[in-house]
Parts: C-alpha cells; sequence; structure tokens
C-alpha cells in the first residue's frame, strides 16, 4: 500500500478536458485539493462542475501557459488558496496538423510557446513553493511522438515533447538537492475529445496497432501521474515513463498480425 497523499495541493495546466481532466480526477480521488488552468471559462466551469464531487477542493483559473506572468499568477493562486504546492502536473498542450510544406512561423510559435516554454513556465512559477513543500513533484505530460515515433503533419509537436524531456533532465538535477522530483508520463493513444473528429477509420486503425486492443483511457495516465507523486516514488527523478498499451513495440504491421 502506498502512504496517502490526501490534502496535499496539486496544479494541473490544461486541466479542463482531456488527459489533464483525468489527471485531476485521479488525485481528487486521493484526497488532494487540486487547481486546474485553462484558456476557456466556460470550459473550465463545466469541469469544476463535474470534477467537485470526487473528493478534496478543486478550482479553475483561466491561464495561457505560454504566458510567464500567467504562471505565476496561476502558483500565486494555489498558493494562497492551498497554502503551498507539493504537485505541479505540466500538462497544457496543443496539437495542430501542419505538414513541412505548409508549415507557418506562427503555426511552429504557437505550438513550441504552449508546448515546451509552458512547461519552462509552469516549472519556473512553482519552483520555490515546490521546494518549500519538502515533497514537490513535477509531472510533465510529454508523448510518444517526437520522443520515440513520428507522424506526418506533427514535426513541431513532436519537437516540442522532445524538448520536454532535455528540459527535463536538466531541471531534474537542479532540483534535486531540494528533494524535488521531475518526471514524465508519455502518452500513447488515449481517447479523448480530441479525437473525435479525425473519423471512425482512423480511430479503428489506431486501435489495430495497439497491442492490447484498446485505445488509452485518461485515467491511464492520472494513475501514472500518481505514482510519480506518491512518497514511495521519491527516489525517482529524471525519467520518462512509456503508457501506451505496447504500441511501440511492433516493428511492422505483420507483427502484429502474427499475435
Amino acid at each position: 500500500m502506498f502512504a496517502s497523499i490526501s490534502g496535499r495541493s496539486v496544479i494541473v495546466t490544461g486541466g479542463t478536458r482531456g488527459i489533464g481532466k483525468g489527471i485531476a480526477k485521479c488525485f481528487l480521488r486521493a484526497g488532494c485539493n487540486v487547481l486546474v488552468t485553462g484558456r476557456d471559462e466556460s470550459v473550465g466551469e463545466a469541469a469544476v462542475e463535474e470534477l467537485s464531487s470526487l473528493g478534496g477542493e478543486v478550482l479553475f483559473l483561466h491561464a495561457d501557459v505560454s504566458r510567464k506572468e500567467d504562471c505565476h499568477q496561476m502558483a500565486d493562486y494555489a498558493i494562497k488558496q492551498f497554502g503551498g504546492i507539493d504537485v505541479l502536473c505540466a500538462n497544457a498542450g496543443i496539437f495542430p496538423t501542419s505538414k513541412l510544406a505548409e508549415m507557418s512561423e506562427d503555426d511552429l510559435d504557437r505550438v513550441m510557446s504552449v508546448n515546451f516554454s509552458g512547461t519552462v513556465y509552469s516549472v519556473i512559477a512553482c519552483k520555490d513553493a515546490l521546494e518549500k513543500s519538502g515533497r514537490g513533484r513535477v509531472i510533465l505530460t510529454s508523448s510518444i511522438t517526437g520522443v520515440v515515433t513520428g507522424f506526418p503533419g506533427w514535426s513541431h509537436y513532436g519537437a516540442s515533447k522532445a524538448a520536454q524531456l532535455g528540459f527535463m533532465r536538466t531541471a531534474a538535477m537542479e532540483l534535486a538537492p531540494s528533494g524535488v522530483t521531475v518526471n514524465a508520463v508519455l502518452p500513447g493513444n488515449i481517447a479523448t475529445e480530441g479525437l473525435d473528429g479525425l473519423g471512425e477509420g482512423y480511430l479503428r486503425q489506431m486501435t489495430e496497432a495497439i497491442p492490447q486492443g484498446r485505445l488509452g483511457d485518461v485515467e491511464d495516465i492520472g494513475n501514472a501521474s500518481l505514482f510519480f507523486a506518491a512518497d514511495e516514488a521519491a527516489y525517482i527523478t529524471g525519467q520518462a515513463l512509456i503508457i501506451d498499451g505496447g504500441q511501440i513495440l511492433p516493428e511492422s504491421m505483420e507483427a502484429l498480425q502474427e499475435m
């Protein structure tokens, strides 16, 4: 049995939908107090209403992590409401499609500013409070895309996710003396609202590429995040955990057919 983390203060950036909301659910069920952030007020309010009956206290703050000032406001708000910050789940991210022949400067800058700079700004803003916690945890939501695999149209997205891991390793070293750990979860294909418009055929192909025969659930990522936040994971830092149902294992579709 793991020691309880009930009562701890958690920030989940991009926590109003998709994987972020799944992460928030898991921490709330564990009795934590959770601040979710996002850029859409109505979506944020709906998320809080949905999550409010799960356990600890849940609050929403409008914030754009690509703006350093917003990240500092987020940290200040969590400290004011919950008395500190024990866990930062730097989850906010976007994944627009743009092949190289069509990619504009704005396309690249926006993805990097949210997915990579937003991660860095969030950690910087929460750093002092995490160190004061004595049990500080940073959990980044990266991806198998860009780190292990590639997909046409997502070169900028993949680059941003790989950049997170480059940041993670040195950040883990810098924060290690204060006992703060920095780790990452790398989701494969997870069933979220973001897949709704991709069509039945695409979803079927994705599912067929996974040895377990199913898309991941957002709470699969949330449970892995809970593990990294646990006291029992205090000696794990600078590590990346792939959560993909075995998606990256087959060397070809033929390998899957052989199953």
